[in-house]
């Protein structure tokens, strides 16, 4: 199978590379050949005129399930949230919901331009099944939390979906450990995940330093930070790791993560929408830490929007050093780009635009308004872009939107199962 996009304004996020405008061949899932004029036969040619052409976005940190809690608990203080509504709604979900609502995530990702997204939850064979449908790439984890005893069964069920989904999918799945954070984690579980990763080879997926509060806990607990108490236990020796939110960190919990593999994941939106704060991402881009941009999931943020994380994450950077300078256009569509390609231990295979990479790419239409006159592709992306004016998303080779018609999955359906089931799990709540 051959798809050529001709005539696009190719934006491959690879260092220094100007964007011209050319064509891209792909065959099966790579891409074979990137150039001024391709001229080859083709199954499927798709005219990307007045389109750029870019890498699909990566989303490094989401539950996705919790779509079907969009909206449900808004304006509340974080424990307040957690305790009084998401806990209870999440224990009212089937699995049979938990496909759905992650499948209603999917399908808002790849209409706002992601193709690949980490995923922490419970009953992962079903999010891995809806992964496989959909035709998405993912990191998948089983969230770990360690404050009740289950007999160990939270870690079998993590080992299951290792074993059962990793390089599954047309290699499209990979998978991660989630001790869910230090405050759920105390030092003995902490370390067995970590030795399991080890032995495995298996990157760890975790939340680190979101509120105030999970400070304070650890502090009385441990006289630590929550960076110094994964550090102490070793969480950053040899293993790959993905912070998320990384929002309280002093530049001592920062001189710990020098080095690390990995890097932390920016949720922006959520961190704002539930007042959690801003996280120093200058400073640990400074010590030459990989940052990249997650959305967490529906529940929070509400949106599922890359562009607009990249937006709120360059702009929160520049009021808080009062310099519009700090935090580039390149720089923050990078974020959503390559990095997050690091942060998910496939940058191998996507992140950039180049021969031999995985054919993982949106086509973002500029013919609109808000995104004329063209003086500056980047900028525009940036800053003014957003979900909706993606046109064509491909992943792994396949085409999976076109003319912003999703081609893998029936939206009537979804929205009719999403409707019924949002309303049972709340009810009551």
């Amino acid at each position: 199978m051959k798809i050529l996009i001709k005539n696009a304004m190719i934006l491959t996020m690879k260092q220094n590379q100007e964007i011209v405008e050319g064509d891209i061949l792909i065959a099966d899932d790579r891409i074979i050949d990137i150039r001024k004029h391709i001229h080859v036969q083709a199954d499927e040619v798709i005219q990307a005129n007045g389109m750029v052409a870019m890498p699909g976005l990566i989303n490094t940190h989401q539950h996705s399930p919790m779509s079907l809690l969009r909206g449900f608990s808004d304006d509340l203080k974080l424990m307040d949230w957690l305790k009084k509504k998401m806990l209870p709604a999440e224990a009212n979900m089937t699995p049979e919901d938990i496909y759905w609502g992650s499948k209603l995530s999917m399908a808002e990702m790849i209409k706002s331009g992601t193709t690949a997204f980490a995923d922490m939850y419970i009953e992962m064979d079903q999010i891995a099944q809806a992964v496989t449908e959909v035709g998405m790439r993912a990191s998948l984890t089983r969230g770990l939390v360690f404050l009740d005893d289950d007999g160990g069964k939270r870690v079998a069920e993590a080992i299951d979906l290792i074993e059962r989904w990793s390089g599954k999918a047309e290699g499209r799945i990979t998978t991660m450990l989630g001790p869910h954070a230090p405050y759920t984690c105390p030092p003995e579980s902490l370390q067995e995940v970590i030795t399991l990763a080890k032995e495995k080879l298996i990157p760890i997926h975790t939340h680190l330093a979101e509120t105030k509060e999970e400070g304070k806990k650890i502090k009385e607990i441990y006289n630590q930070t929550p960076t110094q108490y994964l550090y102490e236990n070793g969480l950053f020796e040899q293993t790959h790791v993905l912070l998320a939110h990384g929002v309280h960190l002093t530049l001592n919990d920062i001189s710990y993560l020098k080095g690390m593999n990995g890097g932390v994941a920016h949720n922006p939106i959520s961190n704002l929408k539930l007042g959690c704060g801003i996280s120093p991402i200058m400073e640990l881009i400074n010590e030459k830490i990989t940052v990249a941009l997650g959305t967490d999931g529906a529940g929070s943020a509400t949106t599922l929007d890359m562009f607009e994380e990249i937006k709120t994450a360059a702009w929160l950077q520049k009021l808080r050093f009062e310099d519009p300078t700090t935090l580039q256009a390149f720089d923050v569509l990078e974020m959503a780009t390559r990095h997050g390609a690091t942060l998910l231990n496939i940058d191998e295979n996507v992140g950039t635009l180049e021969v031999g990479k995985k054919a993982d790419i949106i086509l973002v239409q500029l013919n609109k308004p808000h995104l004329q006159p063209v003086h500056s592709i980047l900028s525009l992306l940036a800053y003014s872009a957003n979900g909706a004016d993606v046109d064509t998303t491909i992943i792994n080779g396949k085409v999976v939107m076109k003319n912003r018609k999703l081609l893998t999955i029936d939206e009537e359906e979804l929205l009719f199962e999403i409707t019924s089931r949002s309303k049972r799990i709340v009810e009551d709540i």
